[in-house]
C-alpha cells in the first residue's frame, strides 16, 4: 500500500551512551549537548531517574544537574535519546568534495592514486595566487612537479623510472662570441646564445640577470694574445662594478713574441634577484680573439 512520510531506515540504529562515576557532587559534564533533560534516559546504580524541575535531574547544553549529590563511586548511566546513531556504507562513487570536511584530514598509512590503468594522475594544490601540482605522466613514466593545475605544463621537476631528476625550468645559459677578430672591448661580447633557459641572458648587453636570489655557478674563457712580460685575464663583474667577483683566469707570457692563451675563469656567486653578471677583459698590451669556438660565457643556478 502507499506510504507517506520519511523513508524507513535500512540499518539498525543505536543510541549514544555515557557512563559517569559519581564524585559526591550534583553537576556533571555531558559528552554532547542536549536541548533539555527529556533527551536523556538516566540510571543511577541501574535505577531509572525521573527528569524535571524538583525531581531527580535536569539537563541543558552539556551540563546535567541532579537534585541530590551522586555518591562517590555510584554509577550513572546515560542514554542520549536525541542522538540516534547508525552505521551507513555510502554507495560506490557517491561521495563528493562537498561531503568531506574542510578540516585537516587524516588518511590511512597507504593511499593509492589511480587504478593501475594507463592514465595520468595528479594532486593539485589550490593556492591563493598560484597553483601547483604533483602528478604522474603515465605515458612517459615520470613523476612531475609543476606550476599551475594542468599536468604537463610549466613542469619544474621530473623524476623518471631510473630515478634521474631533471629541472627543465632551472635558469641556465651558454653564449659564444662570433666576430672572429682580435678586440679589447668591454664587456666581452657573447652575442650568440646557444642555451638560454629562462631567457635570463641578454645577447645584446652580454649580461646575465639573476631571476631569483640564489647561488649561481659561472664560467668563461677567451683566447688571448699578449706580448712578453704582460698578463691577460678575464673576470666577472657584478652589477657593472669594477671590484670583480672572481680570481683572474689568465696567462703571463715569458716568451719574447706574441702567443695565444686560453684563460679559464670560474666562480660560485651568491646573487640577489636582478643582480647582473658580465665578463670583463684586462690587459695592458694584449687582446682576445672573439671567435665562436674561442670565446664562451655560461652559468646556471645551483640552488
Amino acid at each position: 500500500m502507499p506510504y507517506i512520510g520519511n523513508n524507513l531506515a535500512t540499518q539498525f540504529q543505536s543510541f549514544a551512551t555515557q557512563t559517569i562515576t559519581g564524585d559526591g557532587s550534583t553537576g556533571y559534564t555531558l559528552d554532547r549537548a542536549v536541548a533539555n533533560g527529556k533527551e536523556l534516559l538516566v540510571y543511577i546504580n541501574n535505577v531509572k531517574q525521573e527528569e524535571g524541575s524538583g525531581k531527580s535531574y535536569t539537563a541543558t547544553g552539556t551540563t546535567i544537574t541532579f537534585s541530590a549529590a551522586v555518591a562517590s563511586g555510584d554509577s550513572c548511566y546515560l542514554v542520549y535519546m536525541g542522538s540516534a546513531q547508525q552505521t551507513v556504507t555510502a554507495p560506490d562513487g557517491s561521495v563528493g568534495s562537498s561531503q568531506i570536511s574542510s578540516a585537516d584530514l587524516v588518511l590511512p598509512k597507504t593511499v593509492t592514486i589511480g587504478s593501475a590503468v594507463a592514465e595520468d594522475t595528479k594532486l593539485v594544490f589550490d593556492g591563493n595566487a598560484q597553483d601547483y601540482h604533483v602528478g604522474l605522466d603515465d605515458s612517459a613514466d615520470k613523476l612531475t612537479v609543476g606550476v599551475g593545475s594542468a599536468l604537463g605544463t610549466n613542469t619544474a621537476m621530473t623524476i623518471d623510472s631510473s630515478g634521474r631528476i631533471l629541472t627543465p625550468l632551472r635558469p641556465a645559459f651558454q653564449a659564444r662570441g662570433n666576430n672572429e677578430a682580435y678586440v679589447t672591448t668591454n664587456p666581452v661580447p657573447f652575442p650568440t646564445a646557444e642555451v638560454n633557459i629562462g631567457s635570463c641572458y641578454n645577447a645584446s648587453t652580454y649580461k646575465f640577470t639573476a631571476p631569483i636570489a640564489g647561488v649561481y655557478y659561472f664560467y668563461a674563457y677567451v683566447f688571448s694574445k699578449n706580448t712578453a712580460g704582460e698578463y691577460n685575464n678575464i673576470q666577472f663583474s657584478k652589477n657593472d662594478a669594477t671590484d670583480y667577483e672572481s680570481a683572474a683566469g689568465g696567462l703571463y707570457n715569458n716568451d719574447s713574441g706574441a702567443i695565444y692563451s686560453t684563460p679559464p675563469t670560474i666562480a660560485v656567486l651568491s646573487l640577489s634577484a636582478s643582480d647582473t653578471i658580465k665578463v670583463a677583459f684586462h690587459s695592458s698590451t694584449g687582446d682576445y680573439f672573439n671567435g665562436e669556438d674561442e670565446s664562451v660565457f655560461g652559468g646556471f643556478l645551483l640552488g
